[in-house]
């Protein structure tokens, strides 16, 4: 298999962190056009925005969290020249839990479907690191 195909799901999960900095822009932008928020007290604390605007906040904040582990499990099975049909996959299934997460955190931010996300999107990133140890125990 083709290393450089692990690079699809770490572009699309970039792509997911870009998306949701446009989302946040464009709520910012309509909070101060509808005269939501006073932009002196929202330069100085961030909680001030509108809850929609918070949640996309937050979810950029979490684009940074365990994603950051998905980049480095991704990166490792590249360098390793590891890639196979069950990492791709699986880089692949952890990405579409982080869009369902975003779209969930960002819309309805239904806590525990939020939760069952998160903790599908972290068993992914386990099974990942047994993957990739497995290649490392073989070699």
């Amino acid at each position: 298999m083709d290393a450089h195909l692990i690079l699809w799901p770490v572009f699309a999960q970039i792509l997911l962190t870009l998306l949701m900095y446009l989302v946040l822009a464009a709520r910012k932008a309509k909070a101060i056009r509808d005269k939501a928020v006073d932009r002196q007290q929202v330069a100085l604390d961030n909680r001030l925005w509108p809850e929609d605007t918070v949640k996309v906040s937050n979810n950029i904040a979490n684009q940074f969290e365990a994603p950051v582990l998905f980049y480095a499990l991704c990166l490792a099975f590249l360098g390793l020249n590891a890639v196979s049909a069950v990492a791709l996959f699986l880089a692949s299934l952890f990405v579409l839990s982080r869009y369902f997460h975003a779209w969930v955190h960002t819309h309805s931010n239904h806590v525990p479907t939020r939760l069952r996300l998160f903790l599908v999107g972290y068993l992914i990133l386990l099974v990942m690191l047994g993957v990739l140890g497995w290649e490392l125990a073989i070699r």
